[in-house]
């Protein structure tokens, strides 16, 4: 008789300091199924696949594959299993290309000289059954998140893994690259590959998954089939109770201009053409602003030049009046630029630093914090970690002097944003702030951005997620290679209009306001 379960994980616990990661929970994926872990951040998914992929010993429980009791030691244990998993943050060599980082560990060798030419044949043959397209010969620091993505995608079927784990997978997608990954999830398990998949997006798991399990605070709260269940139910079951999927919020009431940007131009370092070509836009304070987009159109870019990590080619930068255009990010910082960055890990946290130490990055040089001497009021940085920890709702297993690299993504996004809110500046620049948080977590942010505009700042926000395109911002500017070709009304433009001017079918001439 055939083995129901592919993968059986039976009363796994693993933990940490101060904290039971996983609590004796038990998981059984079936061959061919597309099995979907839901939780709130810091529920103990990433830890539980962390587990199955060889990078944890658990302290307690058995793993099985088809039936028969394996133990993983390390990640090398998982591949030989035919176990891949595509992590959270994506673990790629940045100045490897991309063919590089797929064969990287299975190289084939012959008299000691790697041989590329079998390798380049095998990744694009795989490369178009999937329809996962990418460029071999880029380097990784040079492509964009989604396309990174399909280079793990790849990496794990190289391997000809069976049982594929996707670690948040489409956090860091676009609304097109979320189909076709969807479609690719379904055509892999069409083919016989199991799917382990965790998620905080309660749509796609209602649109791919066959079944989901639910984690809540590190204990196994129970399974369901999608096809029996609703959205709802599901998120009642991950945080415990209701949550509005919709932003409550007054009509935005603008007053003065805070950000008046003026012909501004960033030259991309890959190509010849600019990643920003001669934009200008004002945010007034009151209003949230929202720059749309596919990823890679010039948005991280704008947010460089307006942050001060690229110079700009040309153009002037106006914060409350003043020059901004040659200062340094630090004067950008006190003058009143808040930002909340796209890539949390690469610029927007020390990872070994402390959580205490990361929520003080940015202003540790104030009399609060330091003394005439030079050296740091301990005491104080304390008071003040503990204040945003408990105002923010950050979980860490350790509080102010965990560190910032153990906790969970959602945690980290939640600690950069009590430090940027805490900092009270006049124009909050806030990129992908929802990337990787849960449903419970995502109504707390945009809660947050709501508040930072009813206290009359302005809000820069930049998403790749249309619902929070349209149900947080109050007005929409849509970039396109690196241009705005349309400023919308939130309340009257469709999803569809928005993805014609996003995909450069269509374009206004513009003048933004």
């Amino acid at each position: 008789m055939e083995q129901e379960y592919v993968i059986e994980m039976l009363n796994i616990t693993k933990r940490f300091p101060g904290i039971v990661a996983n609590d004796n929970i038990s998981l059984q994926l079936k061959k061919g199924e597309i099995h979907a872990l839901l939780g709130e951040n810091g529920a103990g998914k990433s830890t539980l696949m962390s587990v199955l992929f060889g990078l944890y010993p658990p302290e307690e429980g058995v793993i099985k594959k088809d039936g028969r009791e394996v133990k993983i030691n390390n990640p090398n244990d998982a591949n030989d299993l035919g176990i891949g998993m595509v992590h959270q943050h994506f673990k790629l060599v940045e100045c490897f290309t991309v063919l590089e980082n797929i064969i990287l560990g299975v190289e084939t060798t012959k008299g000691g000289i790697l041989q590329k030419d079998d390798a380049r044949k095998k990744v694009m043959e795989l490369s178009d059954k999937y329809g996962l397209a990418i460029d071999p010969d880029a380097l990784i620091s040079d492509i964009t998140v989604g396309m990174q993505q399909r280079t793990e995608i790849l990496k794990m079927l190289y391997r000809d893994n069976e049982i594929l784990i996707f670690d948040e997978p489409t956090a860091v997608l676009t609304p097109q690259e979320i189909k076709e990954l969807m479609q690719i999830m379904k055509n892999l398990a069409a083919e016989g590959k199991s799917i382990l998949f965790i998620s905080h997006k309660l749509a796609e798991i209602m649109e791919v998954a066959d079944r989901c399990s639910v984690l809540r605070k590190g204990k196994y709260i129970g399974t369901v089939n999608t096809s029996e269940t609703t959205m709802e139910k599901l998120s009642a079951m991950m945080v415990g109770r209701d949550v509005n999927f919709h932003v409550e919020k007054a009509p935005a009431k603008p007053a003065d201009v805070v950000l008046s940007v003026e012909n501004m131009t960033v030259a991309s370092k890959s190509h010849k053409k600019n990643a920003v070509n001669n934009v200008s836009l004002n945010v007034h304070a009151g209003e949230i602003v929202c720059i749309a987009g596919i990823d890679g159109n010039g948005q991280s870019e704008f947010v460089y030049g307006l942050t001060g990590l690229e110079p700009l080619a040309s153009g002037k930068l106006v914060l409350n009046g003043k020059d901004i255009t040659h200062d340094s990010i630090r004067k950008r910082n006190v003058a009143g630029i808040g930002h909340i960055p796209e890539d949390r890990h690469k610029h927007g946290l020390v990872l070994d630093y402390s959580l205490e130490d990361n929520l003080i990055l940015q202003n540790y040089f104030e009399e609060r914090f330091v003394n005439k001497f030079g050296f740091l009021k301990r005491k104080n940085i304390r008071d003040y970690a503990n204040k945003l920890i408990e105002g923010y709702d950050v979980r860490s297993g350790q509080g102010p002097i965990t560190r910032v690299g153990s906790m969970s993504g959602g945690n980290q996004q939640k600690a950069i944003i009590a430090r940027e809110i805490e900092r009270d500046p006049s124009l909050l620049i806030a990129v992908q702030p929802t990337r990787g948080l849960d449903v419970g977590a995502i109504e707390f942010v945009h809660k947050q951005l709501v508040a930072e505009r009813d206290a009359g700042k302005g809000v820069l926000l930049v998403s790749l997620e249309l619902d929070e395109v349209l149900d947080v911002s109050d007005r929409i500017l849509v970039m396109y290679e690196g241009e705005i070709v349309g400023e919308f009304d939130p309340k009257t433009v469709t999803e569809d209009e928005l993805g014609l001017y996003m995909s450069g079918a269509k374009r206004d001439e513009v003048t933004v306001k």
